[in-house]
């Protein structure tokens, strides 16, 4: 699913939420959005983190450790 689309259709819900209120259907079809949305976001910055590559500063290597 496209995440414009996730995040329009959870935003429809909460907007709905706060007007008239949401059945059932609605309420478990949000909670499964919210976990796609969440899980992506989870995903998404573990790859982010998983690319980071620590350097050492070449004045710490040239000085050793402190």
């Amino acid at each position: 699913m496209d995440i414009d689309v996730l995040i329009a259709r959870i935003n429809e819900l909460a907007r709905k939420k706060k007007d008239t209120g949401l059945t059932a259907e609605e309420t478990i079809e949000r909670d499964e959005l919210r976990a796609v949305y969440l899980g992506n976001i989870r995903r998404n910055f573990r790859q982010q983190l998983e690319t980071i590559e620590f350097v050492e500063d070449a004045e710490d290597s040239a000085k050793g450790k402190r």
